[in-house]
């Protein structure tokens, strides 16, 4: 009788186990194949959506700085502009840039991406144009001041449009590949206005003024087709097949916070509150990541003002100078590239900055101490600077989103920032005169000094956002069950 007993327990006890292995085995199965249908929504997001993105952002990128390349084939003289005057059209660009930043964000939603996304571009490339026929100093300011308003929303609008189609663990890599592709391609923005100036003066219009007739055409055709290509979201993403789309849909859900993901997408609860504004601008840690990107792009935007005049004194002339700058760039567009992948595998952004940031300090600490007699160790100290700067923009710019839930907060967030930092293109102006050429000791000790201070703010960020992780695992965020938003204790910062 015992034996039999012994028997039978040994009949279910492999039974259990072999339920428990096509349990496994199912499992197994179905996280492959949720794998295989990951990876071909992605491949196809990618290379539908990246590309126009970054083709935006290049010719936000041209049209932005092609005031500089007109200026030397004669905008001042023709315009009776003094210095001074053209040092306030750039001010004026700033200026209105940054304040169109949260409006225009958050109208983005009501308008939908893929008709806003597309509109500014159309507007800004119309207004380049318009720059192109100016005929005094009163133009050149009203040209100036619309196109900084009608420019300003493209990097916060594509920020919050990414952060609506990729996961939070998605997001670095895809700005990483958009913005260094796009930097990368402006570099070469010098060789483009050399070519439109070979047109020659025709009639009425001036060498320079080709320089904004075509590339303000060339962004108003962009834009065009972008609208025919940009999908509003992935549940209306007419290359994706139907049950890409659900999964896809499903997967951002998932995202959210779990009470969120449990009965719809954010899009279905979410109206505007000015409560949900109010909560981005007074966020602690979206003004601690703003305040240390303000000191990474005063770094970026004067970094091309003197890495020409470091490799002139290596003996070259001013266009093997324009060459030989593309190749640091080039360098930190694959280093970006790689560090977004490992920020994004690791689910590490502000972490990840700690590390990238210092190269750049120690080739400002190096550059601003050492004599012209070494050009060949500025010129080698400007591949840390141009890596350690570019690397860590995808980190910072996805930080805030990732750590914003609740459409209307993240719109706010994300442009806030932008708006901030942006205003480290006033620094920039300022730090690097002619008259301080090569050495330029004081420009370069005051972005060191930035990026020091960016260092620090990096730091406390990640110990504030880790902070919050514990306060909530401990239930003091308790009270926000069910709001479905980074209050909710199911809401982990990223660090």
């Amino acid at each position: 009788m015992g034996n039999k007993e012994q028997k039978n327990r040994d009949e279910l006890a492999l039974d259990e186990k072999l339920e428990n292995a096509e349990e496994t085995r199912g499992s197994t199965t179905v996280l492959a194949a949720d794998a295989a249908m990951t990876r071909r929504i992605l491949l196809k997001l990618d290379f539908r959506i990246l590309p126009i993105l970054a083709l935006l952002f290049l010719c936000s990128f041209l049209d932005r700085t092609n005031v500089g390349n007109a200026k030397t084939y004669g905008l001042e003289t023709s315009l009776k502009m003094t210095d001074h005057q053209y040092d306030t059209g750039l001010a004026v660009y700033y200026a209105t840039y940054i304040a169109s930043e949260i409006p225009s964000n958050l109208v983005l939603r009501r308008i939908s991406p893929k008709i806003w996304l597309p509109a500014l571009t159309v507007m800004w490339g119309i207004v380049t144009m318009c720059l192109g026929f100016i005929k005094n100093y009163a133009g050149f300011m009203a040209a100036r001041a619309i196109l900084g308003i009608t420019e300003g929303g493209l990097l916060p609008g594509i920020v919050l449009y990414l952060s609506g189609m990729y996961t939070r663990g998605e997001m670095a890599l895809r700005l990483g590949l958009f913005y260094t592709a796009a930097s990368l391609s402006g570099a070469f923005g010098g060789l483009l206005a050399r070519g439109l100036t070979s047109i020659g003066k025709r009639g009425h219009q001036a060498t320079w003024s080709w320089i904004f007739i075509i590339e303000g055409l060339i962004t108003v055709v962009v834009g065009i087709f972008a609208y025919f290509m940009l999908p509003n979201s992935v549940s209306t993403a007419s290359f994706l097949k139907k049950e890409e789309r659900v999964f896809a849909a499903t997967r951002l859900r998932l995202d959210m916070p779990s009470r969120l993901a449990e009965d719809g997408s954010e899009r279905s609860h979410e109206s505007f509150k000015w409560s949900e504004v109010a909560r981005g601008i007074f966020n602690i840690s979206t003004w601690l990541s703003a305040s240390a990107y303000f000191g990474i792009l005063a770094g970026l935007y004067s970094f091309g003002l003197f890495l020409p005049t470091i490799i002139v004194e290596l003996g070259y002339t001013a266009n093997e100078a324009q060459l030989w700058s593309v190749i640091p760039y080039a360098v930190a567009s694959v280093v970006t590239v790689i560090v977004s992948i490992i920020s994004d595998r690791l689910k590490l952004r502000g972490v990840i900055m700690l590390f990238v940031l210092i190269p750049a300090i120690i080739g400002y600490a190096v550059i601003a101490n050492i004599s012209v007699a070494h050009p060949k160790v500025k010129y080698g100290m400007t591949f840390l600077m141009a890596t350690g700067m570019y690397a860590s923009v995808p980190c910072v710019l996805v930080w805030n989103s990732n750590n914003s839930a609740g459409h209307y907060k993240r719109a706010t967030t994300t442009a806030l920032q932008l708006a901030i930092a942006n205003s480290g293109g006033f620094v920039a102006t300022f730090i690097y005169p002619n008259a301080e050429k090569p050495q330029f000791h004081r420009g370069h000790t005051v972005v060191l000094g930035l990026l020091v201070g960016a260092w620090f703010l990096v730091a406390l960020n990640v110990l504030y956002c880790h902070k919050v992780n514990k306060d909530k695992a401990k239930g003091k965020y308790d009270q926000y069950v069910g709001y479905a938003d980074d209050r909710d204790p199911d809401f982990m910062m990223v660090l």
